[in-house]
């Protein structure tokens, strides 16, 4: 019994390992399970050898807190450490750090036995090597409900513990050319300064470092971007930002500003590491409240934080499932499904939403087994794209995963007032739109807005793939309001939902004319990134204005004052109608009205079917939307390509399932874990195909139009599956289907069981 970061802590590798009695552990090619359709515990991920570099590192987190974790050829542990909010002065993600754990003797070392299993249920990496006398387990958990990491390793015989900070941020220098090229907000390679770490004297038994702000880009795009007049009026959310963490554990004496080692040989360690992301006035400020986290953290004993962390995962995995059997692909998709889930579930509860180019778990750019990068790189940069950052999060709702959707709301309706702010300064008009390309504070990227301003006027924007996309906050009120749907959160509607929607709706009302009919002409604008000029009344726009403004109307009455309900009429009565045309002799949905050529690989005529589903299964002019998914021009399904889901909204169940299939084959060569797909359009692990992979499974399985909830309205006939998803009215649906036969059924509330239709040749 020995006191290890302030608990009693007693670890055996027997205790470590009891957990894997569950599952058999076999597993089939490529590390698939081998049994189609099996429990939670057949999805875990299992390697028998070290992985030599971090492309072999597993994903675990606390929604906040992330690491990439691996075993080196050498036996060492290591850790990449991540967090949702770690932005620089340049305005780039980066990691806090990376830490070398050594065990001397090392059971790890490749060549030997060697065992490494991500537990999904239990929330946990544990890691096994040596025999008899010589062998030791280390388990790593990222606390779900405190922020702190732990490393507990428990063996047979003392081995001795060194724990080294390995920094790269070590000397003020410029941008290279490849960090320059993915970030969007400095201009010139040269403007953006890389500062170095600090590594902090600290107490005798820890190892302090950090990464201080003490310039930013912020006021740069406010006063390119036209915005100087109303700075004073906000924050800068990046000025003394000050980010990094603390490693300490009982037993471990400091041997330099970077190391710590074990005082006497022991058969258990315990490392703990306590993050911090925050704004203070000085370096120093920020050490206090790090001393506090830390001291916090340490106040309960890690059986105790064991037991509440292994507690969350369960309930996490117990609100929602899908399990599919039937063949091979059967398997391959469930697992697919479990590991994205775990992904979303790891980087999706922090202080700002999901990356959907990597989320927090980028590591080093490598090609063709060359480095071409520091850990803190990833394409495209830290700016949110709506038409990206969305798809992650459409497929928590029927997940029941609502928790993990509140980082991604807040950071857009914290922006709402300088969005209010920017229309009144560019447009002269009252109402807001949302940035298509922007930082989490709200403004476009600098790049896209354009630093060279000859001949243009404030409210110009260079970028023709992201200048004119007013859609994309009818997007999001589409969503805020399946959320409201789903939990019946009246605050949130009150608070949120509405005066958001509102300033979206506002925008189109005041912004654009009318033509001789007395309709909504709306121009300038685009449809999405792939029609950029000679657009009027994009499709998108239309199919969005004409889904949230009725939905918006059959509110609850006092929800909306008469002004506001007479103003939303009056707009709905004004919309055009949504562009038809002829294609191959067919009527078709247009992307626009009128537009011309194409400069992106989209499909946004069917924008109606997804996100905005004026059609689908069930619902009026279906023909015309099979119509139009025949016509569409771009075919590829992979990535952002929403069109998997597509099919599965017209309940074309063959084509759903064989794209479905081919996603979650299409991981990336280059990584180990076998969720991490990419770089399809985006980076690696790319989020977005992760996303679209979940919606397109559970649309496949389940969808709902207003009150009804259509049961397998795409699904294969020769898939069985086993599921829980949610629906609206704070309503689960569980069932069990196999051969055709649907076994089992429960509805929660039982009065919704209902509205249920159930598709297909089910008996």
């Amino acid at each position: 019994m020995r006191v290890v970061c302030g608990a009693v802590f007693m670890f055996t590798a027997s205790v470590l390992l009891c957990t894997s009695s569950c599952r058999s552990g076999e597993t089939g090619p490529a590390g698939m399970p081998a049994r189609p359709g099996a429990a939670l515990e057949q999805c875990n991920v299992v390697w028998d050898s070290p992985s030599g570099d971090s492309s072999g590192s597993m994903p675990i987190g606390n929604g906040d807190i992330g690491l990439n974790v691996w075993v080196e050829d050498n036996g060492d542990l290591l850790l990449l450490i991540s967090k949702t909010d770690s932005w620089d002065q340049n305005y780039d993600l980066l990691k806090l750090g990376r830490v070398r754990v050594t065990l001397s003797p090392s059971p790890f070392a490749k060549g030997g036995t060697f065992r490494q299993e991500l537990k999904l249920r239990e929330g946990c990496i544990d890691i096994s090597g040596g025999e008899g006398d010589k062998a030791v387990t280390l388990r790593v958990w990222v606390d779900a409900n405190r922020p702190v990491i732990h490393v507990q390793a428990s063996g047979e015989s003392a081995s001795d513990m060194t724990v080294r900070l390995e920094p790269w941020r070590t000397e003020t220098r410029t941008l290279t050319d490849t960090v320059f090229k993915s970030n969007r907000d400095v201009e010139t390679a040269e403007s953006g300064t890389v500062v170095p770490d600090v590594l902090v004297e600290d107490g005798p038994g820890r190892v302090t470092w950090y990464h201080r702000n003490e310039t930013s880009v912020w006021p740069v795009g406010m006063r390119l971007q036209g915005m100087e007049s109303v700075m004073g009026q906000f924050a800068d959310p990046l000025l003394n930002r000050t980010f990094g963490a603390a490693i300490l554990g009982d037993g471990l004496a400091r041997k330099d500003l970077t190391t710590l080692q074990s005082d006497t040989a022991s058969k258990i360690h315990e490392v703990c590491i306590c993050p911090l992301t925050a704004q203070t006035p000085t370096a120093d400020a920020w050490r206090e409240q790090l001393a506090a986290l830390a001291t916090k953290a340490r106040a309960v004993d890690s059986v105790t934080a064991l037991a509440e962390h292994e507690a969350w995962w369960r309930a996490f995995w117990d609100r929602s499932w899908i399990r599919i059997s039937g063949d091979a692909d059967a398997a391959v998709v469930t697992r697919a499904y479990a590991l994205q889930r775990w992904i979303s579930a790891c980087g999706g509860r922090g202080a700002a939403p999901i990356k959907f180019n990597g989320s927090i778990f980028t590591v080093e750019w490598r090609d063709k087994g060359k480095v071409k990068s520091d850990p803190d790189y990833r394409q495209w940069g830290s700016a949110y794209w709506w038409q990206n950052t969305r798809l992650p999060y459409w497929p928590m709702l029927a997940s029941g995963d609502y928790d993990l959707m509140q980082p991604m709301f807040n950071m857009y309706l914290d922006s709402l007032e300088l969005a209010k702010a920017r229309n009144r300064i560019w447009f002269q008009c009252d109402g807001a739109f949302m940035a298509e390309t922007m930082n989490y504070w709200g403004m476009f990227c600098n790049i896209d807005y354009g630093w060279k301003r000859d001949g243009l006027q404030t409210g110009d924007m260079v970028n023709p793939y992201i200048r004119w996309i007013w859609s994309s906050g009818l997007d999001l009120t589409m969503m805020m309001l399946d959320y409201y749907d789903h939990t019946g959160d009246a605050a949130l509607l009150k608070e949120k939902v509405l005066p958001w929607a509102d300033a979206m709706l506002r925008y189109f009302d005041n912004r654009f004319k009318r033509d001789a009919d007395g309709t909504l002409l709306i121009t300038p604008t685009q449809s999405i990134e792939t029609y950029q000029t000679g657009v009027t009344n994009d499709t998108p726009s239309v199919a969005g204005l004409r889904a949230v403004l009725p939905r918006l109307l059959a509110l609850p009455a006092d929800s909306v004052d008469a002004d506001t309900r007479a103003r939303w009429t009056r707009l709905l009565g004004e919309l055009p109608e949504l562009p038809t045309g002829e294609r191959g002799g067919k009527r078709v949905i247009l992307p626009a009205k009128t537009f011309e050529g194409r400069g992106n690989c989209e499909n946004p005529e069917l924008y109606t079917l997804f996100p905005f589903r004026l059609h689908g299964v069930g619902k009026p002019d279906l023909q015309l939307a099979q119509d139009t998914f025949e016509a569409r021009v771009e075919k590829a399904f992979h990535g952002w390509q929403q069109t998997a889901i597509e099919a599965a909204m017209l309940g074309r169940a063959d084509e759903a399932r064989k794209m479905l299939v081919t996603n979650a084959k299409r991981r990336h060569e280059g990584s180990r874990f076998p969720a991490f797909w990419g770089p399809n359009y985006d980076w690696i692990p790319d989020q977005d195909h992760g996303g679209n992979l979940l919606n397109t499974v559970q649309t496949m399985l389940l969808q709902t139009d207003g009150n009804k909830i259509l049961l397998f309205p795409a699904w294969p006939k020769d898939w069985d599956v086993e599921f829980k998803l949610h629906a609206p009215g704070s309503t689960t649906v569980e069932g069990i289907l196999r051969a055709g036969k649907l076994e089992r059924l429960a509805v929660t509330p039982e009065a919704r069981r209902r509205d249920v239709t159930v598709f297909g040749e089910v008996r």
